[in-house]
């Protein structure tokens, strides 16, 4: 959508409440691929559709927690250009992707051959956006609000985790849960971009990506982006 002299309009997002998340992430949102993970689209906010921008004063007049699943964070993208390059990482197995936002990595997962992927997040506007996007994607997604952490291993394979360890707190529990379930026999990878509490020990390095990130997410351009498994 242009203006008369031909610059992108902005697409000013829709503050009334918030009834259906779905229906307010089709209008607030536009089909995107990301840039490492070209075969995969997903809703995103975009300049053009500006709901990043929005203030918490205005998240609260809408019912909306902050839109973390409206943007493809480095972490996911590089995690999830690490499963379609390896596909055997998730092949056949079940899969569990944590704190999942866009559903990016429990999509790349299906898309690699896993046999099955629960995708967890508590923000119901996310788990809204899981299931867009699986269905855009032509996969087939389970998708739960519930908290998981500390939860017994139903029988997972491969826990995938991207771009938690942005606070203390969550990246410190998250780890305590994963480390057990490791302990009794699951793999888990995490997709960090250098995120302050990363666990600094027990972590093996898999791979580096230069991943494209916007200035307003992430103050770069590139985030230098990283796979590890927890050992």
């Amino acid at each position: 959508m242009d203006d008369f002299q031909g610059r992108p309009q902005t697409i000013q997002p829709n503050l009334r409440k918030v009834s259906d998340p779905a229906d307010f992430i089709r209008a607030n949102t536009l089909l995107h691929e990301p840039p490492l993970i070209p075969e995969v689209k997903l809703h995103l906010a975009s300049e053009i559709v500006p709901i990043w921008q929005m203030t918490e004063e205005e998240l609260e007049k809408t019912g909306l927690p902050p839109p973390f699943w409206a943007f493809a964070w480095a972490g996911g993208q590089a995690l999830s250009r690490y499963i379609l390059d390896h596909p055997d990482v998730v092949r056949g197995k079940r899969v569990l992707d944590f704190g999942s936002g866009s559903g990016l990595i429990a999509i790349a997962a299906m898309k690699a051959g896993a046999a099955s992927v629960l995708a967890a997040d508590i923000d119901t506007f996310a788990v809204a956006s899981i299931r867009l996007n699986a269905e855009v994607n032509d996969v087939s997604v389970v998708v739960t609000a519930d908290n998981l952490v500390g939860s017994a291993n139903p029988g997972w394979d491969i826990i995938l985790i991207g771009d938690m360890c942005y606070e203390r707190p969550l990246a410190e529990s998250i780890e305590i849960w994963v480390r057990g379930l490791v302990a009794g026999g699951a793999t888990a990878l995490i997709g960090d971009p250098g995120r302050t509490y990363l666990p600094k020990t027990g972590l093996e390095k898999l791979i580096s990506y230069a991943v494209k990130t916007t200035r307003e997410l992430d103050d770069t351009d590139v985030r230098n982006t990283s796979v590890w498994k927890i050992v």
